[in-house]
């Protein structure tokens, strides 16, 4: 079969979403080509953010190759699929433009993930995938459908459910390669700071995945739909990749791991390569060897959940954090000391005093790291935060959310200068 892997071009305008607007690799779609291919079909991506492709674009290219298959994602890489855009704008836009072309339309992403029948509506698609979605689109290329576990699929009026989220082997996954000019396009070096003052990297970046999944249930993290349970991939495989973007002049990836936990075998294989990284972690997991080893590995940005500065704020998150708020301060700074980057993150919390956050955030300034303004957190389906307000997400789980959210904060993330939009505004395209 001849599949279309299509990541839109993506615009944020009225939306809440608080993630990065930079092109990334789309990863879901770099894992589904290979397994696609070991399955004998064949595949085209068409990344419309990242080679700038006009939405009008889009079924020229997709019906020039002939797709019997077209899959469209909900969020801009696996990167932001906890974080990603409520509204479903942009991937409706996507699919009315290939109307009549590129024939099973398929949906995949957090929101077929965590509700398949509101996808499904919205879209207008013929099937929407249920977790993570490389494993599921082979099979669907095969011809499974009804049976097809991990799937919702239009059935004249009605939307049929074939059980729940499915989660892929991920450990064995092939090392990904990619087009050379879609790596000599991918200027953005994801959350990299270390060259404020040096200006622009002189080579690509690129986004890489060495672990999947997080062993913590924070209240805020949408995973639990999708990229739940942890898995660590197989170092060769992983190696293998990162030694092929090397050989395209690529000098930093960043790990896209819901949690990048310490892992001695993969940073002393890094340390052996030319290569600067940046990572998302929590930093209380980290002993100082480590850390300086992570330095030594060529770490130049960290990304830390600290989330809340009182150990009721951080139980009510249930951060499961077992170091105090001095240790995790005191760690930080020794990060700083051996990583050029560091930045401790917080979320709006009622347990925390907006004068103690000033002074924690002027101490942290003072000793080099970066802390930011505390985050408002939206309220995403498939998060324990949305569980335990209301219960399991139904067809009305992102309405109720965004509703929630505008009506509670009056101020949001610092990338956002404007107040965001209704949903239903954003979502006026969509099908009711």
């Amino acid at each position: 079969m001849r599949v279309a892997l299509v990541n839109p071009r993506w615009s944020f305008d009225g939306s809440i979403y608080f993630g990065c607007s930079a092109p990334h690799l789309p990863l879901e779609f770099g894992y589904a080509r290979a397994l696609l291919a070991q399955a004998g079909h064949r595949s085209l991506l068409v990344d419309a953010h990242l080679f700038d492709v006009s939405t009008d674009e889009i079924p020229r290219q997709v019906a020039d190759f002939g797709a019997e298959m077209t899959v469209v994602t909900t969020a801009p890489s696996y990167l932001f699929w906890r974080c990603a855009p409520p509204e479903l704008r942009v991937p409706r836009e996507t699919l009315q433009a290939l109307a009549g072309i590129g024939g099973l339309k398929v949906a995949v992403g957090p929101h077929p993930s965590t509700t398949p029948r509101t996808a499904v509506r919205k879209l207008g698609c013929d099937v929407a995938v249920m977790g993570e979605c490389e494993e599921t689109l082979t099979r669907l290329a095969t011809g499974e459908r009804q049976g097809l576990p991990g799937i919702a699929y239009a059935d004249g009026d009605a939307v049929r459910v074939n059980g729940g989220p499915q989660a892929a082997r991920f450990v064995d996954s092939a090392a990904l390669a990619w087009d050379e000019r879609a790596i000599a396009l991918h200027h953005h070096h994801h959350h990299r700071f270390d060259l404020v003052d040096a200006g622009k990297p002189s080579g690509p970046g690129a986004e890489v995945e060495a672990s999947r999944g997080c062993p913590y249930r924070c209240t805020f993290c949408a995973k639990e739909t999708f990229r739940d349970a942890y898995r660590r991939r197989a170092l060769p495989l992983l190696l293998a990749e990162i030694d092929g973007l090397l050989s395209q002049g690529v000098e930093y990836v960043y790990f896209i791991d819901e949690i990048f936990l310490p892992d001695r075998g993969l940073l002393e294989a890094l340390a052996a390569r030319s290569l600067r990284f940046g990572v998302q972690t929590r930093i209380d997991l980290w002993k100082p060897d480590m850390l300086a080893l992570l330095g030594r590995a060529g770490c130049v940005s960290i990304e830390a959940g600290v989330e809340s500065l009182t150990a009721n704020g951080r139980e009510r998150l249930a951060k499961n954090c077992r170091i105090d708020t001095a240790a995790l301060t005191e760690r930080l700074i020794f990060a700083k000391q051996h990583v050029p980057f560091v930045q401790g993150n917080l979320i709006a919390t009622a347990d925390d005093d907006p004068e103690a956050i000033a002074a924690w955030r002027s101490e942290l300034r003072d000793n080099g790291v970066w802390a930011n303004d505390p985050v408002p957190m939206y309220p995403y389906p498939g998060s324990p935060d949305y569980r335990l307000r209301w219960g399991l997400p139904d067809d009305e789980a992102w309405e109720r959310s965004h509703a929630a959210y505008l009506e509670t904060f009056d101020r949001f993330s610092d990338l956002q200068s404007e107040r965001p939009a209704a949903l239903a505004e954003l979502e006026r395209c969509c099908a009711s």
